[in-house]
């Protein structure tokens, strides 16, 4: 079983941003199990919509159940970010108005 999802899921380095995703692809598992979980999406939508295999689509899906703690952890920490971010940052429209 790891062989396989190793064939379908990489992890880059931290300082690149650590996050699990298709291999030859940016999709992160975290979009693919929001599209599926959250957005209701079948392992078939998904896989026709971002020319994904099958495979790629439930690796994806049976990496974030083998790693559920880790990746929402991932998600939580980027969503942070932004958030974070687009506190601290002014819009350079409102910037011109103000």
């Amino acid at each position: 079983m790891i062989a396989t999802l190793d064939a379908h899921i990489v992890q880059t380095p931290e300082i690149l941003g650590g996050k699990p995703r298709i291999a030859g692809h940016r999709i992160t598992v975290a979009q693919i199990v929001a599209w599926h979980e959250l957005m209701g999406l079948s392992a078939d939508e998904i896989a026709t919509t971002y020319q994904l295999s099958l495979g790629d689509v439930y690796a994806a899906l049976a990496y974030y159940f083998d790693h559920q703690a880790e990746v929402d952890q991932i998600s939580r920490e980027s969503e942070q970010f932004t958030n974070d971010l687009e506190q601290s940052t002014v819009s350079k429209i409102l910037k011109k108005r103000g």
